[in-house]
């Protein structure tokens, strides 16, 4: 068992507090990543959709989970569980100094996370208030015009990470 925890940065112009939709423990928000086998290394081929709402069972336990997978090239079987709560919205500060700040954290049974992919369904606010929701962030970058600010906003250099949590 391994608890991984999802960390994202961002250049923001003119932007502050980068998050999903529903805010950092958003049940509905979709992760989309891509899953590595814990004993064979293999890595899908294709980005594994997770909700936070979305649960099934652990196959002979009493426990639920938000995925329970299969590998295809070993058989063997891992899980992964959201646990929310560990969260927070990215600033205009540290994406300014490319500071990583956590989104999700990841508790990994067999199987882990090692990419992320934006997608749908985030949100910021512009620096003047200005609040911009259900940003799509799968081309890598959005830009718009603030009108109360008078000023272009953008995000863009999207990364993101998964770390040990110790």
């Amino acid at each position: 068992m391994v608890n991984l925890v999802l960390m994202i940065t961002a250049e923001l112009d003119n932007l502050t507090d980068l998050q999903p939709q529903g805010g950092c423990d958003d049940a509905n928000f979709p992760f989309y990543i891509k899953i590595k086998c814990g004993n064979c290394g293999e890595v899908s081929p294709k980005e594994t959709c997770l909700v936070l709402a979305d649960t099934v069972s652990i196959p002979k336990s009493r426990g639920t989970t938000n995925l329970v997978q299969k590998c295809k090239f070993c058989g063997r079987e891992g899980n992964i569980t959201m646990i929310p709560g560990k969260g927070r919205p990215l600033t205009l500060e540290a994406g300014e100094t490319e500071e990583y700040v956590p989104l999700m954290l990841f508790d990994c049974r067999g199987i882990e996370p090692v990419e992320f992919a934006f997608g749908d369904g985030w949100k910021v606010q512009s620096t003047d208030g200005t609040k911009y929701e259900g940003i799509d962030l799968s081309s890598g970058e959005f830009s718009e015009y603030c009108e109360k600010g008078q000023v272009p906003v953008m995000i863009s250099n999207l990364k993101s990470k998964f770390e040990i949590l110790k």
